[in-house]
């Protein structure tokens, strides 16, 4: 923009070529215009880029090599007939002042004062690099024919150990060289890599959702699917066997639920193996009509006597043993005689509980439970 004010196409009525020369001149501005502003004291401001990276003596921070200050560039000297420059910037980080300088003869930058180098460098002839030519040693190549000589067999012999390497180097650069091809495979293979890992996460995505866990899980490793493949899970029945128990377990259950309903006590019977299975297994008769107190009379008639009865009042979840007159013996297995309806003298009793008593008559008499 600089450059475009003094070639602009606008000129004002009173500007005089031959007085003002030129539009700068005119408008009493330097093209610079604030670079400019202490060139009167031989100081430009430029654009100073770093060329290593410090370390600030102010705030003790570190400053990388490349970034950029406003710096007053003023020279200080000269090597030969190359200008020595000084530039002083002030650090974008405190309010201390760095200035550096060029040094024509290492090919270089020095620091004058306000920072510290971070020491990255190293000696050019152990690097095996071309060092400049020095100027005691230019001058003898000039003036004596056999250091020339001398001078000419050490470049040739270090050409020769060069060689390999340099011809290792140039195959490298050939290699290199087709951009393109080399773009399009590295491409196609971040493409398959890409595919893989989004493959990979499905998967766990799949197993997370199915497994109900939120944990990231980690890829599987070769050491993971060798012990994968020691351990065997197998369940310890197989289908057919469990079917096989379940049909078991239920055909030997009891038709009959316990009398009394599922109290507290009752599930203290079970737990104590006092059921109906305990009961079995002790040679307990099986259960029968007159077993559970079931008597059927008719109505008007007195209920039996129930004084030749006893009930097991600690066992509600187990129908008591019946107490039969004609003989009947549970404990010795002895059936009790056949219910008869008459009632009359010399015909066997039904065995009389204290549990149940039914009405099985035509008439409309409501049943007398005791």
């Amino acid at each position: 923009m600089v450059s475009r004010k003094g070639t602009n196409k606008y000129y004002p009525p009173d500007f005089d070529p031959a007085k003002h020369g030129s539009l700068n001149r005119y408008h009493g501005s330097h093209p610079l215009r604030e670079r400019a502003r202490k060139l009167a004291q031989g100081i430009l401001v430029i654009r100073f880029e770093m060329p290593y990276n410090i370390w600030c003596d102010g705030c003790k921070n570190h400053i990388g090599m490349g970034v950029r200050y406003n710096a007053e560039k003023k020279k200080v000297g000269t090597y030969y007939t190359t200008p020595i420059y000084r530039f002083r910037m002030k650090c974008h980080l405190c309010v201390n002042y760095i200035e550096m300088q060029t040094d024509p003869a290492g090919c270089d930058y020095v620091i004058v004062s306000g920072a510290r180098r971070k020491e990255e460098r190293w000696d050019m002839q152990d690097n095996e690099q071309v060092l400049p030519t020095e100027r005691e040693a230019k001058e003898k190549l000039e003036t004596d024919a056999m250091f020339r000589l001398e001078h000419g067999v050490a470049d040739r012999a270090t050409l020769q150990r060069a060689a390999p390497t340099l011809a290792t180097l140039q195959e490298a650069q050939n290699a290199w060289k087709d951009d393109f091809a080399l773009n399009s495979r590295l491409r196609r293979r971040f493409r398959e890599e890409k595919k893989t890992l989004r493959e990979e996460e499905e998967e766990a995505a799949a197993l997370q959702a199915k497994a109900g866990i939120s944990i990231p899980l980690v890829p599987e490793t070769e050491e993971d699917r060798r012990l994968a493949a020691l351990l065997k899970y197998r369940s310890p029945d197989s289908y057919e066997e469990k079917q096989r128990l379940k049909r078991t377990e239920i055909s030997s259950r009891s038709w009959f639920s316990p009398a009394g309903g599922g109290g507290k006590a009752c599930e203290a019977l079970r737990k104590l193996g006092l059921g109906a299975r305990a009961l079995r297994a002790r040679g307990a008769p099986p259960a029968t009509p007159a077993g559970f107190g079931i008597v059927r009379r008719r109505s008007g008639e007195e209920p039996a006597d129930l004084e030749g009865t006893e009930r097991d009042e600690g066992s509600p979840c187990t129908p008591s043993a019946p107490v039969s007159e004609a003989g009947g013996d549970p404990e010795a297995g002895t059936p009790p005689a056949p219910i008869e309806e008459g009632g009359e003298a010399g015909t066997p009793q039904v065995p009389v509980t204290a549990s149940l008593v039914a009405d099985y008559s035509d008439s409309g008499s409501e049943a007398e439970n005791t």
